[in-house]
């Protein structure tokens, strides 16, 4: 048996073990099973390895993208990059184990996104400077996308919410939220921009796939633009992270 699992903090509405636990079953993958090990510090993963020896591999979720790193003995190079890990590969020879990160959130959300562009859609604003937004400033310096973040707490370079104006919203036609606002349960909120200036020519992406129409979105669809969740960059991620654990 090959053991699976995703490590975070909480992990009570986790989308990797209902969607792995359903690709077992739909293509009888007898031999594999899937698990949520929320660990409330990263540093019980020592302890967690020992216990699971038959741990093949892990998803890496909010809180420890990037706390993960110094546990790894080998980064990807798109992750070295992105300076952030979701998918970790764990193999063993005697009582030597080895832990290789790479980022597949990158894979999910450039073929996501890159599917719904537009000549139009030059520039974006990024909602959030966490983690998340990691892989996102990647596949934008990828696609020659230019991007301001937007933040709470802004600094050199980045825009505040409260300096958001019409100019702004119309000059930025691509607009994605990396924050957890408006995530399950908290669905009536939204990160404070201003959704009146809006148009049909505006793509809003929603990292959030829990509830899987946003208030983000909702904003986006009564402005008459595009938009689209995060719920199949998470599929594409997880099947890119299977293919990694099977090489």
């Amino acid at each position: 048996m090959r053991r699976f699992g995703l490590i975070g903090y909480p992990l009570g509405h986790s989308f990797s073990k209902a969607y792995f636990t359903e690709k077992f079953a739909r293509e009888n993958i007898s031999d594999c099973v899937y698990e949520n090990f929320p660990l409330s510090d990263i540093r019980a993963l020592e302890e967690l390895l020992d216990r699971h020896i038959d741990l093949a591999g892990f998803n890496v979720t909010i809180p420890y993208k990037e706390k993960i790193i110094p546990f790894l003995d080998f980064l990807d190079p798109v992750a070295n990059k992105v300076g952030a890990v979701n998918t970790v590969s764990i193999s063993r020879n005697g009582n030597t184990r080895v832990l290789k990160g790479f980022n597949t959130d990158v894979y999910g959300f450039e073929i996501s996104l890159r599917k719904n562009l537009k000549p139009w859609h030059t520039h974006a604003l990024i909602l959030g400077t966490g983690g998340a937004s990691k892989a996102v400033v990647w596949v934008l310096e990828k696609l020659h996308i230019l991007y301001r973040f937007v933040s709470r707490t802004p600094q050199k370079g980045m825009f505040s919410y409260d300096d958001l104006n019409q100019t702004i919203i119309t000059n930025h036609l691509l607009i994605i939220n990396c924050t957890p606002v408006g995530m399950y349960p908290e669905t009536h909120q939204a990160p404070p921009i201003p959704y009146e200036y809006l148009t049909n020519r505006h793509f809003l992406y929603d990292l959030i796939y829990n509830p899987d129409k946003t208030l983000f979105l909702a904003n986006a669809e009564r402005a008459g633009a595009f938009f689209c969740n995060g719920l199949e960059m998470l599929k594409l991620q997880a099947e890119k992270s299977w293919e990694i654990w099977n090489l």
